[in-house]
């Protein structure tokens, strides 16, 4: 009796709603009709099922293809026109109208008028429907219209940006709301600003209405407080829908609004309209970002009301700053405290996705630095913003109260926080990876960037050693990821940032009290445990990230002065970061590293001008290196080369002795026995390869100009002059005349090898006599060569019966003196990191490409768009090991089962 069985089954009366869905993509009255048929009237019914067709984002972003847009652009341009002005009208008319926000849909009967709707009965869609519905079209067919602009921005300046003339005057009625939170200010060009579109209607009988951008984004600030839609109903005054209320909690508000899951969703769509707005950026060449600036960006920094400037961003920092102490009660919220939820509990969590949202939006907003949006140089050398080139900067700059700045602080400690409590877990891979890390450090890079006292305050705080923990942490984690190497050269330029502040060296002697993985080891200091961590990135990751060597070397650098009782395991990393800079093979390979080699001297230097005796286990380890020392006085091509050829044998040999006993290659023992070994065989590694492999990318999106500047504001050379010893150096006569007799044999004999072209590095660089006289010159190697002189006879003394043990040693070095050869100390300068072109547009690449992998799923909002601003390389996903295994024994199992049964029926 169950032959008859229908293989589909259809609803009666279209219950189920999908048959008007799936036949839009491919009807000709669907979007098809958007391309093949040639200017479409406003007033054409056909224009409805934009408003009452979908009823998710997904349904959107998967029935209008970026193909359909990119068609009806080509062949049909006035309907693409036609489409954003009749989306963008009823956007307008269903925020003044009085039926919207409509009540929510969580009552029976709001559940059984959905259902009578969906049934055919009624085709109509409630306001707040019809606005989402609104707003997903537009992020659809906007990023099409920009892909197409490209540098040109025609179309976008006559659809957007035209503003059309009228005979009467029109009066604006703009509410005069006391502003909530009010940052003083000494600059009024905003209110003189706000003042100039009115002019006397004598002179000017004709006025201009508003473009279809300025109202877009007028709408779209609405939306973001309408109370019902994104905010309670409860706040809302008498008639008027619109408040502008701070979100939650937090800076510039001592309320919280109580929000739920449904007014995070319908911001989380509010805000994903307005990046879609700003993301006009990634649609131009990186070498056309600053000549060409956004229209979209450039009139939500410069021309948006103070009021709601204000207003947006403490809203938004206060969402983002919340995360970890937040008050909605969802789902998700509950989910995320079980373990391994984010395997039970698919899709995503509203509360997630919106503070993930916030925090990209405020990234964008904080570095827009494009055409007149610049910020302005006032002595030369510092530039800062200004309310005539980026408010939300400017306004960041005038951040100053002290509770403001500590709850900042805290949450970014937070975010970092619970970042590293999903790697340090007992159960591994039991919570997920927090999706806003990247954008939280990105957050904080602006706000230190942009507010000096906000830098200066998070240094002075007990906090800030903890944080630098963190950063160095979760760099560390990730440094294997190649997608996520634009994150670590970030923090590294953060730390670099934070190590040339005076506040930053007097907190280098307190404990670390984070709660770092024991995998660490005991670290006694916040100085210890950076120097752990930067050898631990530059010693594991094999030359994939020399574009984060310099920053954290210099780093170590700017701290060095301020060292003092450094461990015996921090100081022997410090030995080896210095063995493995100075390796002849390191040296040649590159251009650039000889600067590495330069910082690490520096910091040898700082040691022993500032707190020699304090540091005594370093100072031990420079006298047990001191041959390294002396050959870099001396240091030549032919020697380098020499050094070269021989590890080249050396490694040939090994090679040869692991295939003939046809095993695994026995570690020697002298290997084990040197220090620096495992890092030497990396860059042994490195340059043997030679060109035939290839760079690895620094993140799934990378720009395609330039990547960045080198953090360094002056050159690690000595400069050339007739006096080498200035009449101000902090040097005895005495030492000056040492200093002198080791240069004068610092120079060997040129032979032939020198002249011999030789490739030896990963880029095919051909190290020249010359190119090695010129940085071998200039090495500060005269601090360290006066120290070893003036102390290895006394040692060599104490241990020539080899009877005193090195603790005897080390209580002598801590008692040094060396005022006899270092009279006075040198101040002490550190190297800033330095903002260029090069940098800003590095980083615009990096917010941009984080912003685009999130925007890959669900929705895809970028996809299939040819992106300008980087390149886009596409990767398989890799599912995680758990997954397989789980997938595995289900499969195993389900298997089985359905063996046994198809066996028994064999069997029957």
């Amino acid at each position: 009796m169950f032959a008859k069985i229908p293989q589909k089954f259809t609803a009666p009366f279209g219950l189920l709603g999908d048959e008007a869905k799936l036949a839009f993509p491919s009807q000709p009255n669907g979007i098809l009709k958007l391309s093949t048929v040639r200017n479409i009237p406003a007033t054409d019914a056909y224009w409805e099922q934009f408003f009452v067709l979908f009823d998710s984002a997904s349904e959107v972003f998967s029935l209008i293809t970026p193909n359909h847009i990119r068609r009806a652009l080509a062949d049909a341009p006035e309907n693409v026109t036609t489409l954003i002005q009749i989306v963008a009208s009823r956007l307008f008319n269903s925020i003044s109208d009085h039926t919207f926000p409509s009540s929510s849909t969580g009552s029976v009967a709001a559940y059984a008028s959905s259902i009578i709707k969906s049934a055919g009965v009624s085709q109509q869609k409630t306001a707040t429907e019809q606005v989402l519905n609104c707003l997903r079209v537009l992020q659809r067919v906007l990023p099409v219209v920009f892909e197409a602009e490209g540098d040109s921005n025609s179309f976008e300046i006559e659809v957007l940006w035209r503003r059309e003339e009228v005979e009467e005057a029109v009066s604006n009625d703009v509410a005069t709301a006391e502003p909530q939170f009010v940052i003083e200010d000494e600059d009024g060009s905003d209110r003189e600003e706000a003042k100039v579109p009115q002019t006397p209607t004598k002179k000017a009988p004709k006025k201009l209405l508003p473009s279809l951008g300025e109202k877009l984004f007028s709408a779209i600030t609405d939306l973001m407080f309408c109370c019902g839609f994104t905010l309670p109903k409860a706040i809302q005054v008498d008639h008027h829908k619109i408040n502008y209320v701070i979100w939650e909690k937090g800076i510039g508000s001592a309320n919280s609004l109580g929000n739920t899951t449904m007014y995070d969703s319908n911001k989380t769509e509010v805000l994903r309209l307005l990046l879609v707005l700003l993301s006009r950026q990634i649609y131009l060449p990186a070498a056309s970002l600053f000549t060409h600036p956004a229209l979209p960006s450039l009139h939500i920094v410069q021309k948006m009301p103070r009021r709601d400037v204000l207003t947006i961003l403490c809203s938004l920092l206060n969402t983002a700053m919340n995360s970890s102490t937040t008050d909605t009660i969802t789902i998700g919220t509950i989910a995320g405290k079980l373990p391994y939820n984010h395997l039970v509990f698919k899709g995503e969590d509203p509360r997630t996705t919106l503070i993930t949202t916030s925090l990209e939006v405020l990234c964008v907003l904080l570095d827009f630095q494009s055409g007149p949006a610049r910020d302005q140089l006032f002595d030369g050398q510092n530039a800062s913003p200004t309310a005539k080139t980026n408010t939300f900067r400017y306004f960041i700059m005038k951040l100053h109260r002290t509770q403001d700045f500590e709850y900042l602080l805290d949450g970014i400690i937070g975010i970092m926080e619970q970042q590293t409590a999903t790697v340090k877990n007992l159960l591994p891979g039991a919570k997920k990876s927090l999706p806003y890390v990247t954008e939280a450090i990105i957050v904080f890079w602006k706000l230190i960037e942009i507010n000096k006292k906000f830098r200066t305050f998070v240094l002075e705080s007990d906090k800030s050693v903890d944080l630098i923990a963190y950063l160095l942490f979760y760099c560390v984690e990730i440094k294997d990821k190649p997608q996520q190497h634009g994150v670590c050269r970030a923090i590294s330029y953060i730390v670099q940032t934070l190590s040339a502040e005076p506040a930053f060296g007097p907190q280098l002697s307190k404990p670390i009290k984070a709660q770092i993985p024991t995998k660490w080891g005991p670290v006694d200091t916040a100085a210890d445990f950076i120097i752990h961590a930067v050898y631990a990135i530059v010693a594991t990751t094999a030359g994939s990230l020399t574009s984060l060597y310099p920053a954290l070397i210099i780093a170590l650098s700017n701290a060095a002065p301020y060292f003092k009782h450094t461990g015996v395991s921090a100081s022997a990393r410090l030995l080896q970061l210095f063995n493995s800079f100075s390796n002849p093979l390191f040296l040649l390979s590159d251009e650039g590293h000889p600067r590495l080699l330069f910082f690490m001297l520096e910091v040898f230097s700082s040691v022993i001008f500032y707190h020699a005796a304090e540091n005594s286990n370093v100072t031990y380890g420079i006298l047990q290196s001191r041959k390294i020392f002396e050959d870099l006085g001396t240091f030549t091509l032919t020697r380098g080369l020499r050094e070269v050829k021989r590890a080249q044998l050396a490694k040939e040999e090994r090679a040869n002795k692991a295939s003939n006993l046809k095993g695994k290659s026995p570690v020697e023992e002298d290997e084990i026995a040197d220090a620096g070994a495992e890092k030497a065989r990396l860059l042994e590694n490195e340059g043997v390869r030679g060109d035939s492999q290839e760079r690895e990318t620094e993140s799934v999106a990378s720009p395609r100009g330039s990547q960045g500047d080198e953090p360094m504001t002056r050159s690690f050379m000595s400069p050339t002059s007739d006096n080498p010893y200035p009449s101000d150096s902090p040097i005895s006569e005495k030492a000056r005349g040492k200093m002198r007799e080791r240069r004068s044999v610092s120079v060997e004999n040129i032979t032939a090898l020198d002249r011999v072209p030789l490739s030896i590095g990963r880029n095919g660089f051909v190290p020249t006599q010359e190119w090695v006289t010129s940085w071998q010159q200039g090495l500060p190697l005269d601090t360290v060569m006066l120290f070893i002189s003036d102390v290895i006879q006394k040692v060599e003394d104490m241990q020539r019966h080899r009877t005193v043990p090195s603790a005897d040693v080390l209580k002598f070095l801590s008692s040094v003196n060396l005022d006899h050869i270092f009279p006075t100390k040198p101040p002490i300068s550190p190297r800033r990191f330095l903002w260029s072109d090069a940098s800003l547009i590095w980083v615009t690449s990096l917010i941009w490409g984080e912003i685009y992998v999130h925007g890959m799923s669900p929705l895809g909002i970028w996809n299939a768009t040819n992106v300008r601003l980087f390149l886009v390389k596409h990767t398989q996903n890799q599912q995680r090991q758990i997954t397989e295994t789980v997938t595995n024994v289900v499969g195993g199992f389900l298997r089985r089962t359905t063996d046994s049964a198809q066996g028994r029926q064999r069997a029957t």
